[in-house]
């Protein structure tokens, strides 16, 4: 579910939000369901409990995990309800695509290349029904 690569630009504790972020809105995790602990998910990563403590906090902040003493931290229950999307954000996301993209070209990777990796992620955040 959650994986981090040391060897990332991105900080540990994004790359885990990142991925809790991720197994939400693909459906890997539901509302009420439960985060590893804290001890168990950094002996996991191989990561210090300061650092996935911190990410807990961070997405409990953002309304996406709620944390309950004595039952540990758990998907919020309101998490599903998609907003209706702003223009800026479709801004934003046109901008990160167009990073992306360029990323990949300058990697070596053809347009084909990027179509299979764009439709995998699509098929894991937007299944057909």
């Amino acid at each position: 579910m959650i994986t981090v690569r040391l060897d990332s630009p991105l900080p540990l504790v994004e790359q885990i939000t990142a991925g809790v972020r991720a197994a939400i809105a693909a459906g890997e995790l539901a509302p009420g369901d439960p985060l590893p602990t804290v001890r168990q998910l950094a002996a996991d990563l191989g990561v210090n409990l300061n650092t996935v403590s911190r990410a807990y906090r961070e997405l409990e902040r953002t309304g996406l995990v709620a944390t309950h003493r004595g039952r540990g931290t758990t998907v919020a229950a309101a998490t599903f309800t998609p907003p209706t999307p702003k223009p800026h954000v479709r801004r934003g996301l046109a901008e990160r695509l167009r990073g992306i993209c360029s990323d990949a070209r300058l990697s070596g990777l053809d347009r084909n290349d990027v179509e299979q990796l764009l439709q995998q992620q699509l098929n894991t955040f937007f299944p057909r029904s």
